[in-house]
Parts: structure tokens; C-alpha cells; sequence
């Protein structure tokens, strides 16, 4: 099949794809000698699907990096599996925390300001014009594999 097919089968942009294989972690695709078009098999949207159920649970490319090399070898044991699970699991709870102490702040600033005034009196305003270090500090976020393990 070629890009666009994998790419309406799989849901991921071409962009993606293209991406994905550079990254490695999709195979590469064979290429025509005469056009030089991409040429997938099904194992190159097997893959792509479980990159998707893969992202759906927030993982980074290093966790699915990981994943598909076991996945590649299935008489492995699987503990390293078990244990980027729960690593990934620690992290999702850490960030559910953060959200929530995220919820409680934006419940504060928006309980700060119930009275219809000008923009000059909104204690919304205000308070997020005061100095950065009185703010809660930024979460780490999930990107480029940002656990710490």
C-alpha cells in the first residue's frame, strides 16, 4: 500500500508517518525503483496502529521505542515491560496531582473576582500580574520522555 492508504488506515497524518519512520519507529518502507513511492506492508500498519493505542495512553516515543523492540523479540522476558508500565503509570499520578492542585488554583483565581467591576479592578488580573515566584511552579509535562526513573 502507499503513504496515503496506510495513512487512512492507520489515522495518522502522511506527515506522521513519514516522521515515525525517520524516528524508527515505524521500518522503513521498500521504495519503487521506477517512482521511488513508499511501499508498506501490513506489519507497517501493525505497527502504526500500536503506535496510536500506544499515544492514546500519553506514552513518549522512548516508551513506544522500548515497547516495539520487545515486542520484536516475544520469547524475552517481559519485566522491563512491567516496569515501564508502572513507571508510566507513577507518572500519569503525579500529573493527575498536578491538575488537580492545577484545578484548585483556577477555582481560586475565578472565586477571587464574582462581582461584575471594570478590567482595571479584576482581581483575576491582579493576582497573575503579581511576581512570578508567588505562582505555583510549572509541572513537568510528558514530552521526549521526561520520566524519572
Amino acid at each position: 500500500m502507499k503513504i496515503g492508504q496506510l495513512a487512512r488506515n492507520s489515522g495518522f497524518s502522511v506527515e506522521t508517518l513519514r516522521y515515525y519512520e525517520r524516528e524508527g519507529l515505524i521500518p522503513p518502507a521498500l521504495r519503487d525503483d521506477v517512482n521511488n513511492y513508499r511501499h508498506y506492508q501490513q506489519a507497517h500498519l501493525e505497527a502504526a496502529l500500536f503506535i496510536r493505542r500506544c499515544r492514546a495512553l500519553d506514552m513518549s516515543h522512548e516508551e513506544i521505542r522500548t515497547l516495539l523492540d520487545a515486542r520484536a523479540r516475544p520469547e524475552a522476558d517481559c519485566r522491563a515491560i512491567d516496569q515501564l508500565i508502572e513507571s508510566h503509570l507513577q507518572h500519569v499520578q503525579r500529573r493527575i496531582d498536578e491538575l488537580q492542585a492545577l484545578e484548585q488554583q483556577l477555582i481560586a483565581l475565578r472565586n477571587s473576582c464574582l462581582t461584575a467591576s471594570s478590567v482595571r479592578d479584576c482581581a483575576i488580573l491582579q493576582h497573575l500580574e503579581q511576581p512570578a515566584e508567588t505562582h505555583y511552579p510549572l509541572a513537568e509535562t510528558h514530552l521526549g520522555g521526561s520520566h524519572h526513573r
